[in-house]
């Protein structure tokens, strides 16, 4: 656990939170910046700064609650479907440096943008691909 992370702080029950589920490996609880109404977040009760820090099992414990509890939320909700945003670094916002999935329910017309990119070439896509793969 990491002193200063918010985060931390909560699974510790220094930092008050809404708290759905919690188990020994992870902890869901309601964002406080509320995307729309029903936005919650799913972390790892251990310190891990991103995905590319997160150890394997606390990733699939992560995502276990995640299936455990999205249909929860869309069920309590009513709500038309669910979206899972999981971010790495400032510069894909994130903002809490704790390894943590955003469930959203989703209602018609919500306003959350969904789809906003243009199709990418074949080639291009091979291209990235062939990249990646050299780095596995």
């Amino acid at each position: 656990m990491k002193e200063d992370c918010v985060f931390c702080q909560i699974v510790r029950g220094e930092k008050p939170a809404s708290i759905v589920y919690e188990d020994e490996e992870t902890l869901a609880f309601m964002d406080i910046n509320q995307g729309v109404k029903g936005h919650l977040l799913i972390i790892p009760k251990e310190h891990y700064v991103d995905i590319t820090d997160i150890t394997p099992e606390a990733a699939a414990a992560v995502a276990r609650t995640s299936v455990q509890v999205a249909p929860a939320l869309k069920r309590a909700l009513n709500a038309d479907g669910i979206s899972v945003w999981q971010a790495n670094g400032w510069a894909a916002g994130q903002r809490v440096f704790h390894y943590h999935v955003h469930l959203f329910p989703r209602f018609a017309g919500d306003g959350l943008p969904l789809h906003k990119s243009k199709m990418a070439s074949r080639e291009e896509l091979d291209r990235i691909a062939e990249l990646i793969r050299k780095h596995l």
